[in-house]
Parts: C-alpha cells; structure tokens; sequence
C-alpha cells in the first residue's frame, strides 16, 4: 500500500473516531438531561456512537462491524462516558436542546462522510452512497432519542437534518466525478454536512411543513 493510501485510510480512521466521540458526547448529554443513571449514559452514549455506523455495516454487508475492527473505539466512548458521570455536576444537568445540536451536527457531518466513503468504496451507485451516508449520519440520533422518550429530533425539528447530508453527500460525490483529491472530498463532505445543519440551528431555519 503506498503513503497516498495509507494517509488516506487514516483520515477515513480519523473521520470515523471524531464522529463517534461527537456523537457519544451527544447521547451522555441527553441521557444526563434525562437525569439517567450510569447504565443509562453509558447506553444512550453507545447506541448514539454505533447506532448509525452498525446499521451501514449492516446494509453494505460489512464484517466485522467497525466498532469490532477497532475496539479501542469501544474504551474510548466508554470513557468518555464515565468522565462525564464524574465531571458533570447537578448545575450542569440542564443542557437545552440546542446546546445538544452542536456535537450533534459535527457528528452529523463526519458520520456522513464516513458513510458514503465506505458505500464508493465497494463500487456502490451514487445515490445508493449518499443514502448509506445519510443512514451512517442519522441512524445514531434517531436510535438515542428514542431511548430518551423523545420524538427524534430528525424528524420533528423542521431544521434541515437529513437533508444537510444529503446535500454534503452530492457535493462528495461531484468532487469524486471531477478527480479531485479523496481527502478534499472527505473533508468538503463534513464541512458542507456539520456547517448547514449549523447553520440552521443558529439561524432557526426550518423547512416547509406540511400543511393539511
């Protein structure tokens, strides 16, 4: 395998540990606005880290899953949920819902980049990665509200969620088809994905509801 290769799967590696840890962050702060004990945050903060990333591997037909592959990803998101149980204090508990969009856009984006990387990778049609990316991106904060007793905020919000990855997806995709650099890809991905949904949050933008 060449340097070029190698430095490429590293960012790929490197992309797919800061989605977890972003998404893991996102599910120990819900599960502690829940005021949910340890086995709760640990819970939340893993379906929320792997929910996404096991669907895909799943979907694509992947094994070992990716948290297999790298079981140190496991420790890791383990740690970050035990430093947060002995960190966090009662005043902190009331995290609002848009402190909580933060880590979870960023997760959002690199979770996606990740996602359709894999899909191209094994020679999937286009739309067929954009969609494992938006899966590999969404699945995880779907499955953590979920277990919250909360209607995923994917879906309720009217913010553009899904559709902030499915449009950093296409711009992946374009660069791919134009030969650009596979590492420019990756990162225009998450910068376009985590910097709309951003976006929205700050500006309240919201899509067109349905109106019956």
């Amino acid at each position: 395998m060449s340097n070029v290769q190698l430095w490429g799967e590293s960012l790929r590696l490197l992309v797919e540990l800061g989605a977890t840890a972003a998404f893991a962050l996102s599910g120990v702060l819900e599960a502690a606005r829940k005021r949910m004990d340890a086995v709760g945050v640990c819970a939340v903060g893993f379906l929320a880290a792997f929910g996404g990333g096991t669907l895909r591997d799943l979907l694509l037909d992947q094994r070992p899953f990716f948290w297999v592959r790298h079981v140190e990803v496991l420790w890791g998101v383990l740690a970050i949920c035990v430093l947060a149980m002995l960190f966090l204090r009662r005043r902190h508990f009331e995290v609002t819902e848009r402190a909580i969009q933060w880590p979870d856009a960023l997760g959002l984006g690199l979770f996606a980049a990740t996602g359709l990387d894999q899909a191209l990778q094994l020679q999937m049609p286009a739309v067929v990665a954009v969609l494992m990316g938006i899966i590999t991106g969404v699945f995880g904060g779907v499955l953590r509200d979920i277990v919250c007793n909360e209607i995923p905020s994917a879906f309720k919000d009217h913010r553009p969620y899904a559709v902030c990855a499915f449009a950093g997806g296409w711009v992946y995709v374009g660069l791919v088809e134009i030969a650009a650099p596979a590492w420019l890809a990756l990162v225009a991905c998450v910068v376009v994905t985590a910097g709309l949904r951003a976006l929205a949050v700050w500006r309240d933008l919201e899509l067109p509801a349905w109106r019956v």
